[in-house]
This record gives C-alpha cells, sequence and structure tokens, in this order.
C-alpha cells in the first residue's frame, strides 16, 4: 500500500516536470499595490521598480462604505502596499485596512504597508490627562488588519518604531532634498549658508544637516512674553544670521504657522535669504497663502503627501520621493539592508 502512494507521487512530480523526489522552489513575485489617495507616487514607484501597478477595482457606495477587489491573483506575493494620506485622511485609512483585509484573505505571503506620511504621528504621546495615544492606535489597526511590515519616511517621532510589533523600515528624505540644493546653491548660498532649527523639537536633525552641509547651526527658541499675557510667543535666535541664507529643515509643514513666524524672525535678524525645506508638504489652509509671504524666498518638500493644483504656487518645488520608496521596497524584496541606503545613519 506503501508502495502504491509512492510510485503515485513520483507519477506526480514527473506530470508537474519535477524530478523525483526534488521538492519544488516558488520563485518570489513583487506586487504594488495602491489606493486612490496618491496614485502618481505608486505609479512612480512601480515605474522605477520595472513593473505594473497591479490592476484593483475601488469603489465608494452611497452610504460611505468602500469596496476593494484585486483583479489578479495574489496568493504567494510579496506585496507592498502604498497608501499616502491627504486631506481626506480618515478615509484614505479606511481604505488601506480595507486593502489589507482583501490582501490577507487573497493568500498574499507577506504584505508591507508603505505608508510615506504616517497618519496620527504627531499624536504619539499623552501631552495630558485624559488623552489618546493615536499614533500606536494606527499601528494597532494596521497591525490587526495583517500587514507584516511598515515603511515611513521621516516619522514625526522615531518612537513610533517600537509601536508595532514587527519590522518597521524608517526612511529619510534628506539626501533627496540635500542633493536638490547642493545642484541648485548658487555660490553665494553656499558660502552664506547657516542651517536653522524652526525649534528646540529639530535641533537634533537640523545638526545633521549642519554636519553634511558643513554649515554653522542656528536655533530658534520660542518663549512667551512674560509682559504680556495669552500672547503669541516671541522668537530668539541662537546663533549668527545676520547677512547669512537660512536653511529652515523640518519634517513636515502643516498650517505653516510656525515655519512662517521662524522666517520672519530671522530676516528680522538680518538674514539675507530664507529657504524652507521639509518633507511631507500637508498644508493644511492657510499654508500655501501663509508660505507666499515675503519672509520666504523658496520652498522644497517632497511628494510623499498629495498637493492639489490649488495649494501650489511659484516658490514651491516639489521633489519626487519615489526613487527612493523604490530602492527601499526592492532591498526589502531581496532581503537587502535598508540601512545601507543612508550609509548607517540612525
Amino acid at each position: 500500500m506503501a508502495s502504491s502512494s509512492k510510485n503515485k507521487t513520483v507519477d506526480l512530480d514527473l506530470e508537474r516536470g519535477i524530478a523525483p523526489g526534488k521538492e519544488q522552489k516558488t520563485r518570489k513575485r513583487m506586487v504594488v499595490v495602491t489606493g486612490r489617495s496618491h496614485p502618481e507616487l505608486a505609479a512612480d514607484v512601480a515605474e522605477f521598480l520595472g513593473i505594473e501597478l497591479a490592476p484593483t477595482e475601488h469603489r465608494t457606495f452611497a452610504s460611505g462604505e468602500m469596496y476593494t477587489r484585486f483583479a489578479v491573483s495574489m496568493r504567494g506575493t510579496d506585496v507592498f502596499l502604498v497608501q499616502s494620506f491627504g486631506e481626506k485622511i480618515n478615509e484614505d485609512l479606511m481604505e488601506m485596512l480595507i486593502m489589507l483585509d482583501a490582501l490577507k484573505r487573497a493568500s498574499a505571503k507577506r504584505v508591507t504597508v508603505v505608508v510615506p506620511y504616517y497618519p496620527y504621528s504627531r499624536q504619539d504621546k499623552k501631552g495630558r490627562g485624559r488623552e489618546p495615544i493615536s499614533a500606536r492606535l494606527i499601528t494597532d489597526l494596521i497591525s490587526t488588519a495583517g500587514a507584516d511590515r511598515i515603511m515611513s519616511v521621516d516619522l514625526h517621532a522615531s518612537q513610533i518604531q517600537g509601536f508595532f510589533n514587527g519590522p518597521v523600515d524608517h526612511l529619510f528624505a534628506k539626501p533627496v532634498l540635500e542633493r536638490h540644493f547642493v545642484d541648485t546653491f548658487t555660490d553665494d548660498e553656499r558660502e552664506s549658508l547657516t542651517v536653522v532649527s524652526p525649534d528646540m523639537g529639530r535641533v537634533r536633525v537640523a545638526d545633521m544637516w549642519s554636519d553634511s552641509l558643513d554649515a554653522p547651526l542656528a536655533i530658534i527658541h520660542k518663549r512667551r512674553d512674560p509682559k504680556v499675557a495669552n500672547q503669541v510667543s516671541v522668537h530668539e535666535i541662537v546663533g549668527s544670521v545676520e547677512g547669512r541664507t537660512c536653511l529652515l529643515v523640518d519634517d513636515m509643514i502643516d498650517t505653516a504657522g510656525t515655519i512662517v513666524k521662524a522666517a520672519k524672525a530671522l530676516k528680522a535678524n538680518g538674514a539675507k535669504k530664507v529657504i524652507v525645506g521639509a518633507t511631507h508638504a500637508v498644508f493644511s489652509d492657510p499654508a500655501s497663502e501663509r508660505l507666499q509671504d515675503d519672509a520666504i524666498d523658496r520652498v522644497v518638500v517632497t511628494d510623499t503627501v498629495p498637493i492639489p493644483e490649488r495649494r501650489r504656487f511659484d516658490s514651491l518645488t516639489v521633489l519626487s520621493a519615489a526613487p527612493l520608496l523604490a530602492r527601499a521596497i526592492q532591498e526589502v524584496f531581496d532581503d537587502g539592508s535598508v540601512t545601507s541606503m543612508f550609509d548607517g545613519a540612525a
């Protein structure tokens, strides 16, 4: 009886083209899918990887409920789900979770959630009693929905990496932005450059910029005017900025209030030019109007967040994050080193 069963197995192997006694090795297959939040970025990522986005059906019913179905098989695939977050952040989040559920039920082997801009990242700790830690909640939702890995760019708080019980690839947009500045700075701008941190919380990042650009560092310290109650903070600048080209660096620009106040303080202290460099252009109203203030000479951001045409302006430059994301995705797929992309930098 055992011999007959063994012969049947050998015959079946021969029919499949497999040598008797040899196990078939399944080739890894990369798949990139995307939601509706920022399809242009996902398409660029897929192009850099030399593949096409997997065709996906998305619907939103009259009730507001969303539906997703993948038009091709996902069984055994290594899937990278690219979803950024724009104006409809909560809808984008729900769509991503539904896509995750569909992928796991379609027997995808591994799903990496690629969120260039991490939603709710500023709510990473409790500042007062009875507050949520929403960044942890988002991570729990992603995990419960079935993600095996998370990839993001310039997390507002590095501790978010510890919220997920699995690998988190924390990418940095600094090389993309820095390459642009090095290529476009005039000789005068390069010689008079000073890197500026807009507040105490971004000093470490600004210090890294200062080292790599071989430029001095200045820090803007905000404090309340003790003589006027409930008034806007006044700014004190630590470091010399008079006659200098100031590069203000930050991870995100939301309403642009902090950035514009910092730029005005720099100009008031004799700065010759103020250039703003940031990763995530959230640009909540009235950011676009504020960033066109005379105190700011130009603004450079990446496209980790979709920027509608109505929120773009003449002095704005948008750099593509697609090459950065594509390279990191390829490293993960090949079981390579994402850290090596940044020369071992933290």
